[in-house]
């Protein structure tokens, strides 16, 4: 009864295979491989546009890399004051922007509203050199509490942010769950959305550290090579990155692997929800399941080897009680079931 993080999941089978298929021989470093050069020109197919694309490690390097070439040092943030940028990267944004500052905005459901973007711009009217300008608008997609972005919404997002001077960064560690939950292509929920730059998520989803910043205006790229370098984040043996995003994009395993961890999350919303007593707090729209439990009945599911975490954040309105739960592409319906069996019994 795994339910603690999708990053416990391990990698899919054809991802493992396809690391063991890129070691056949020796291959150019740091990206300079056959490969790599491949799996760049499929980025452009899956987004259908032309678009730069650097692989890196992990999804804080991704967003903070991406984050330091859309705004200078003394530029300030926007963002949702649940985002993983703001709670779970240990200032890593601060650090690779070299100080600009994240000002953290509320919303419902770890999602951002035009209009409270708005409310928080007129907070912070240009005070040069006094004020920070703002730069940049970081949206998540699918978002912290596993609700997601409908076209229309990301779009009056992106056009409220340009209107402002504002670029766009999007957190996209669980982008295939986002995309899986709809029927919008992924280029309706990035660059056609008005998206400058998308920090593109493996990991999460049967990769084993595959992460990917995309930038969609090529020109935006500016000097991003350098600083993706300079962060230790240029793999030498970049090929076994590339392998990983080209099994990850044939035959969609991508959308499977992320279709499949949201339909086992929307089984187990569901059963919670039919059981008196149990609160779902948020929509369940990809993969993540946040539910508060009767006093008691956590503490005695972990005992019996459940594993899931307390989700405690500056939005949360369970005051502390809350409890994320998450499914990933191994996640089972005996499962499931063998969980919901365990909270009806912990009453």
């Amino acid at each position: 009864m795994t339910f603690a993080s999708d990053n416990w999941a391990g990698a899919a089978p054809e991802i493992l295979n396809a690391i063991a298929r890129a070691n056949g021989g020796p291959a150019p470093g740091y990206g300079g491989d056959a490969l790599s050069r491949k799996v760049e020109a499929q980025f452009a197919d899956v987004f259908e546009t032309e678009c730069r694309v650097f692989f890196v490690a992990t999804g804080g390097a991704a967003n903070g890399l991406a984050l330091s070439v859309m705004t200078p040092p003394y530029g300030m943030i926007l963002c949702h004051e649940e985002s993983h940028v703001q709670m779970d990267e240990c200032a890593g944004p601060e650090f690779f922007t070299g100080g600009a500052k994240l000002l953290p905005v509320s919303g419902f459901g770890g999602k951002l509203t035009v209009e409270g973007v708005t409310k928080a711009l007129k907070g912070f009217p240009e005070r040069p050199p006094h004020g920070a300008p703002a730069r940049v608008l970081s949206l998540t997609q699918g978002t912290e509490c596993g609700t997601r972005y409908s076209v229309d919404e990301l779009s009056a997002l992106c056009r409220a942010a340009h209107d402002a001077g504002l670029s766009v960064h999007l957190d996209g560690a669980r982008f295939a769950n986002a995309v899986a939950a709809g029927d919008a292509a992924p280029a309706d929920l990035s660059w056609r959305a008005g998206v400058d730059v998308l920090c593109f998520g493996g990991t999460k989803n049967g990769c084993i550290a595959a992460e990917a910043v995309v930038f969609f205006d090529p020109d935006k790229a500016a000097d991003f090579e350098f600083r993706r370098k300079r962060a230790g984040h240029l793999w030498s043996k970049m090929r076994f990155i590339a392998a990983q995003f080209e099994a990850y994009f044939e035959d969609d395993l991508w959308i499977r692997l992320a279709a499949h961890a949201n339909a086992m999350a929307a089984k187990l919303s569901n059963g919670l929800a039919a059981i008196d007593g149990v609160e779902i707090s948020y929509p369940t729209e990809i993969n993540e399941v946040f539910a508060v439990f009767p006093h008691g009945v956590a503490e005695k599911l972990r005992a019996d080897g459940a594993f899931f975490y307390p989700w405690v954040t500056p939005g949360d309105p369970a005051g502390g009680k809350m409890q994320r739960l998450i499914c990933s592409f191994r996640t089972t319906d005996e499962e499931i079931e063998t969980f919901l069996t365990d909270v009806r019994s912990a009453f």
